[in-house]
């Protein structure tokens, strides 16, 4: 049997080293590698014009100040086309919007010396509790907007808090967009798979006593995700997702390939692109810590690809700044797809293909499944 791969050449870390160069040349094993071939595999395959990228965002990121930081500047590049994120994310998120400040701390610090002085802590983040409150008025303020009266999709209901987060952004002069800030801005959609799970979807909840108008429509949330897959993966078109932890948003961004395959029985290949970055084990049977290769068994991946699915089982705090900064380093920026505007057309073609009306596109095969899938 012949070694494959190339020879572990170790040398001596220079002074002032690139990002590219330290994650080209000094991440030869373990996850380390793992974090190395995501990068490579932004930057080689997935940035590339025909691909359409998919974010999936968990666990408290933007606390840490991630969305502006990091998110934002690849949404602004084009490197993001779509994303679903907890409610939570996005709201943390408003603080920075707003010029709310929160600040480094210690995971051992007392919390019932926080709890008495009002000071709430996300692990070694810490904040004033005031600042949830400003945070909580604002949002019940735009829930006030008539902009955000109706049934819509979370799309919608985040794109119309974007553009009216952009206004609150410019009359405060913050620097920086928020991340609802510049998705709404690069036209892309944001999709919260849980939205009664976070203190926006408490804000909407506690509207309902008072007779407010908005009701997320969460059928509409499952089919305009899958419009979005179905459409990346005509022709010659790629999907890639990348994955930050795991649970609903994962399944959510994921499970719009058995909504074409199995559900509406349309023809499909699965995703072509696969990062995760995940501290999630898979043998204890948690959807966060699932394969690549356990995803194809579902149809969710294309078994034809599993060299381009890349797992980093390591903390999103860690890689997240790593990898953003080497694609922003190496990769080319891309044309916006600005998918949001382009949603009533997407969702005519799913229908279309759907109803069995030809698209040109490849025909399906098969009949919806109706087996039960536990």
């Amino acid at each position: 049997m012949k070694i494959k791969g190339p020879r572990i050449d170790p040398r001596p870390m220079p002074k002032n080293i690139s990002i590219t160069r330290l994650v080209d040349e000094f991440m030869p094993a373990y996850n380390g590698a793992r974090l190395r071939e995501a990068c490579q595999l932004m930057t080689d395959k997935i940035l590339r014009e025909d691909v359409t990228v998919g974010l999936a965002v968990t666990g408290a990121l933007t606390p840490a100040g991630f969305g502006t930081s990091v998110l934002a500047p690849l949404i602004n590049a084009g490197f993001i086309d779509y994303i679903v994120s907890t409610g939570a994310n996005l709201y943390h998120d408003l603080h920075y919007a707003l010029d709310l400040p929160l600040y480094m701390s210690s995971p051992s610090i007392n919390d019932l010396e926080l709890r008495k002085h009002d000071i709430i802590r996300i692990y070694d983040i810490v904040a004033d509790f005031e600042a949830l409150l400003d945070t909580d008025r604002y949002v019940y303020k735009l829930l006030e907007s008539d902009r955000l009266k109706g049934r819509m999709s979370t799309a919608k209901m985040h794109y119309e808090m974007g553009r009216l987060v952009t206004e609150t952004e410019k009359k405060l002069k913050r620097p920086h967009p928020s991340l609802l800030s510049a998705a709404y801005k690069a036209g892309v959609p944001i999709y919260t798979s849980s939205p009664g799970d976070s203190t926006i979807g408490l804000n909407i909840a506690a509207n309902w006593f008072k007779g407010k108008e908005l009701e997320i429509d969460v059928s509409a949330d499952v089919n305009e995700t899958t419009a979005i897959v179905f459409n990346a993966t005509r022709g010659k078109n790629k999907s890639a997702v990348i994955i930050l932890g795991g649970g609903s948003p994962k399944n959510f961004l994921l499970q719009t390939e058995p909504q074409i395959q199995e559900i509406m029985g349309l023809s499909e290949r699965g995703h072509d692109y696969f990062i995760q970055i995940t501290d999630a084990r898979p043998d204890t049977g948690g959807l966060s810590g699932a394969t690549p290769s356990e995803a194809v068994s579902w149809g969710k991946i294309d078994p034809s690809r599993l060299p381009d699915a890349v797992v980093c089982y390591a903390d999103c705090a860690l890689v997240l700044p790593i990898l953003s900064a080497y694609v922003l380093a190496n990769a080319k920026r891309r044309k916006k797809k600005r998918l949001f505007p382009q949603m009533d057309k997407l969702m005519k073609k799913l229908s279309r293909a759907y109803k069995g009306i030809p698209l040109g596109g490849r025909p399906g095969t098969r009949p919806p499944s109706r087996k039960c899938r536990g």
